[in-house]
């Protein structure tokens, strides 16, 4: 599993979905450009000392990000799935594989058309209705969850952290 964000806005949100991929063992793709140099300060603060417990691949463009899914390359055969308030399901309600990159829009105006269409697959949160959006942040955390909780992989963690 893989957490891909497209081109972030803002640090805090990016580090905050970083240490959620430290914390959960899931990689991270950012597809740049971002908001904020990578090396911003508030996003360094955000993430705290998690960042560096996070395999992070930056891509310089979303072309590149792409460039990823071909033959030979190292997202072969996984499937793009988009977090969008446009999805044709309900997070809950999708099957999600093991080897998904759930990949996430920017705060200020999400994914254009091009990358929308590109998903393999999209997906929303239920909210109520009459509100625009979650905190990306929030979404992340739980697409991811769900994701994790379907494939395995969150009970996999619960039974580490049991162990002596």
């Amino acid at each position: 599993m893989r957490l891909a964000l497209y081109q972030p806005d803002i640090p805090q949100n990016t580090g905050t979905m970083l240490r959620l991929c430290a914390c959960l063992g899931v990689a991270a793709d950012i597809i740049e450009p971002a908001g904020f140099p990578v090396s911003d300060r508030a996003f360094r603060r955000a993430g705290m000392d998690y960042l560096d417990q996070v395999d992070i691949v930056r891509h310089i463009s979303w072309m590149r990000f792409r460039a990823a899914f071909q033959p030979g390359e190292a997202l072969e055969g996984r499937r793009l799935v988009l977090a969008t308030t446009r999805g044709a399901v309900a997070h809950t309600a999708f099957a999600f594989q093991e080897h998904d990159v759930l990949l996430l829009g920017r705060e200020s105006a999400g994914v254009p058309e091009d990358v929308h269409q590109a998903a393999d697959a999209r997906v929303f949160v239920p909210m109520r209705r009459g509100l625009r959006s979650l905190n990306v942040a929030v979404a992340a955390a739980m697409l991811l969850g769900e994701a994790l909780r379907q494939t395995g992989a969150l009970q996999k963690l619960a039974e580490q952290e049991q162990r002596p």
